[in-house]
Order: C-alpha cells, then sequence, then structure tokens
C-alpha cells in the first residue's frame, strides 16, 4: 500500500507489537542467526530477514518493516551489481524473504571502510583512537580525525566467529587456512570492485557509503558468489551527502541515515557488551530508526515503500510469511 510520507511514523507505530521477531517454519535445517533465520534445502536456503536488531554482538530491540527493507534492499543491490560478482539470489517470494543458493560460505567478513569512523570495539576509528596504527595489516598515517575521508577504500577483514568477531590481516588469513591464497585474491577484488561502485550509487542518491560488510561462498560447481546481504543499513553505514563537508567543518558529526544513534543511545546508557540486562530502547528511537530504514531504501532504490494493505494490519506478519512459503514446506 503506497501512502503519504507523513503517514509513515503513524503506520509504524501501528506496527511496533507486530514485527518478525521469532520464525517457525515446518521447513528443515533452520539456523537461527543475529538477524536472519535460514532453512536448508536440497539445492538452495530460505532466509527469512527478521525485523530483529542486532549491534554489539547482541539483540537490542525490534524494529517494524526493518526485516523488509533489508531483504528487498538486497535484492535490489543483488540485481544491480550482477555485473561485478555472481550472487546466490534465485526468488523473493515474502518480502521479508530470499531464497538463494546453497553455498560453501567463506569464515570471513570483507569489511569495506571508505572513512575512519565508529564506536564498536571493533571499528576503525575506536582502534585507531586508542593508539593502534596497524590495523588488519594496513599502516594508517598519523593525524586522521574522525568521519575523515581515507586516501582510498581499505579492506578489514574478519573472522566469522561463534561469539566474537576478530580483526584479521590478509597474511593471517592465508596462513592460518581461513581461505586460499586464490580465493582471498579473487573475493577481496571483488569486495573492493562491490564497494566502489557502491560508493557511485549512493553519490547519485545524495548518500555516501561510508563502509560496508560483505559475505561470500562457493556454488558447488566452484564460483566465487556473494551472499547474504549487500549495502543495507545493517550491514553498511550511510550518511548524508549534502551536509558531510559543513557539519565536519563544524566539528559535528555527519548526518547519518543507518543504525549508529542507537548504538550510541545504548553507549551512553549502559554498557551493551557486558551488562547482563540492557535498558529498553525508546518508542520514538524505535519509530525513528524504522523510518530512516524506508527512508534509506526509497534514496537508494527510487521506489517508494509498499506498506501492508489495511485489510492486513491486524494479521500477523508471520501468518503472512507462512503463507508466502507454502510451496517450500513438505
Amino acid at each position: 500500500m503506497k501512502i503519504d510520507q507523513k503517514e509513515y511514523k503513524s503506520m509504524i507505530k501501528g506496527y511496533l507489537n507486530n514485527c518478525m521477531v521469532e520464525t517457525e517454519l515446518d521447513l528443515p535445517g533452520k539456523r537461527r542467526g543475529k538477524v536472519r533465520d535460514s532453512y536448508t534445502l536440497e539445492d538452495s536456503m530460505i532466509f527469512v530477514t527478521t525485523d530483529r536488531q542486532s549491534a554489539f554482538d547482541r539483540i537490542l530491540a525490534a524494529v517494524p518493516f526493518k526485516g523488509q527493507v533489508l531483504n528487498l534492499t538486497s535484492a535490489w543491490w543483488f540485481k544491480k551489481t550482477a555485473h561485478i560478482v555472481a550472487n546466490h539470489l534465485l526468488e523473493v517470494p515474502d518480502p521479508n524473504t530470499t531464497v538463494g543458493k546453497t553455498c560453501t560460505v567463506f569464515p570471513i567478513e570483507f569489511v569495506m571502510r571508505g572513512y575512519i569512523t565508529g564506536t564498536t570495539d571493533t571499528s576503525l576509528w575506536t582502534q585507531y583512537n586508542s593508539g593502534v596504527r596497524n590495523y588488519c595489516g594496513i599502516e594508517f598515517p598519523e593525524g586522521l580525525k574522525k568521519n575523515q575521508k581515507l586516501a582510498t577504500p581499505v579492506i578489514t577483514p574478519t573472522t566469522k566467529e561463534e561469539h566474537h568477531d576478530r580483526p584479521i590481516s590478509p597474511k593471517e588469513i592465508i596462513e592460518e587456512g581461513w581461505m586460499s591464497k586464490e580465493d582471498w585474491e579473487a573475493a577481496s577484488t571483488y569486495a573492493m570492485n562491490l564497494f566502489t561502485y557502491g560508493q557511485q550509487i549512493a553519490a547519485e542518491h545524495g548518500l555516501i557509503l561510508v563502509d560496508t560488510k560483505y559475505e561470500m561462498g562457493k556454488d558447488a560447481e566452484g564460483n566465487i558468489l556473494l551472499i547474504d546481504e549487500i549495502h543495507t543499513p545493517d550491514s553498511s553505514r550511510y550518511w548524508l551527502a549534502d551536509s558531510y563537508e559543513q557539519r565536519i567543518a563544524e566539528g559535528e558529526e555527519p548526518a547519518n541515515i543507518d543504525k549508529e544513534f542507537l548504538r550510541l543511545w545504548f553507549r551512553e546508557n549502559c554498557d551493551p557488551y557486558h551488562d547482563e540486562i540492557l535498558p529498553k530502547a525508546p518508542e520514538e528511537l524505535i519509530i525513528e530508526l524504522s523510518s530512516r530504514y524506508i527512508r534509506l531504501y526509497e534514496m537508494i532504490t527510487g521506489e517508494q515503500f509498499d506498506f501492508p494493505e489495511p485489510t492486513d494490519q491486524g494479521i500477523p506478519v508471520t501468518q503472512r510469511l507462512t503463507k508466502n512459503l507454502e510451496a517450500y514446506v513438505r
């Protein structure tokens, strides 16, 4: 359903208690990730992007329509970047769902950075500000300022481990056996080309693609494929381009359109890495975050976000999911 932008926050508020937080589909091989639930079929996988909000390696909240935005944004980017590297996308049977090719996933996340920024323990700015100058095998010069553009984009890979991702250098990736030299060189080149293209498209839409992460794997034929998600507000940081220079000159944070402001709220109100119980995020912050996700989707794709029809508003989103995936249930 298409609605006037002034009505967005009202629609979002009406879905605060109807988020897709958990899925229980009658499908085999369920795995629960931070945000995505996956199910394994014979020669493909079903990925359901939930409304769970993750940061600091924890679930912070549930955000209406977030999963739909992430899934549809990724689908848009998968199609736009297929000329750079093939991807796993087969079908989008539900706004929150992607059916993708089965792959053997590389145990490395390809983190691309165009600017020095961030608040998490593994962010480039946090590390640099604490005195680190060699990060993931890259030497950074003295005198860099927070939110400054780097001379050239860099790749700072991390391992994909159960409890906490670990920054790692390309040399260590090969020496420790995480990837072969050939696969690393090919995948890291794809990552650099994807990021360069993503920054170009973002700039054409008034955005700065600050940093992002990619995941890749190999299909049964040995081809490297882009998987998971691409250039979403969960996997990426975006700033508004038109105010960046002025805000930096005035010593202000760039105007962002991602989840960074929610990260900052938790940083200011608790220790998100160590507190056993986290405070509940204010309702207005959740509504604002949802509207930012939707705004980013519209800016990137040039399409208006499609809200549920009035007749569907009282239906649990998990019920819609189950109906749309009936063809895949045994």
